[in-house]
């Protein structure tokens, strides 16, 4: 049996009271603050009328504004209901630290090392937060890392990095 929105919505402002909702073609997304991230996870996981018992992945956004640049969204889903959620919080440029959910949902670990490693935000509390798929010296020449999923990387890649083929 599949799990209406209004009830998922109530279940996560029992542990988070900012939490919002929003509704695109059938998949509900809740919007909830850094400090509610973990209780919110728990509770859907432990919750007997929810059961998320999977997160399935987790990833970023990258909006290229000012404030609120990043989400972090954690997709999450329910055997026992047949239910996907997004789970989503907003992430500053000037703070890019979020808590960990490896306490939670073990499978976070590899999860929050890509997002880290594609994104540069940083997973508060992880047993191995390192990088991922690129090296772990990739910075430009000043020495700042570089991270390739964000909008400010250069769309040609690194200047000099890689020969281009010749124009034909």
């Amino acid at each position: 049996m599949a799990l209406s929105s209004a009830d998922l919505l109530n279940v996560v402002k029992g542990v988070a009271p900012g939490c919002t909702a929003t509704e695109h073609h059938g998949d509900l997304t809740l919007q909830v603050g850094k400090s509610e991230l973990l209780d919110a996870l728990a509770e859907l996981r432990d919750n007997p009328s929810t059961k998320f018992d999977q997160l399935l992945d987790i990833t970023a956004i990258d909006w290229a504004k000012p404030g609120d640049r990043y989400e972090v969204v954690y997709f999450l889903y329910s055997i026992a209901n047949a239910t996907h959620l997004r789970l989503k919080v907003a992430v500053r440029e000037d703070a890019l630290h979020v808590p960990t959910a490896v306490g939670v949902y073990e499978s976070a670990n590899w999860y929050e090392r890509e997002t880290y490693d594609m994104y540069g935000i940083l997973f508060d509390g992880h047993p191995d937060l390192r990088r991922f798929f690129m090296p772990e010296d990739f910075m430009d020449e000043d020495g700042t890392p570089l991270y390739p999923l964000r909008k400010d990387f250069p769309l040609m890649g690194i200047p000099g990095s890689l020969p281009l083929p010749p124009k034909d």
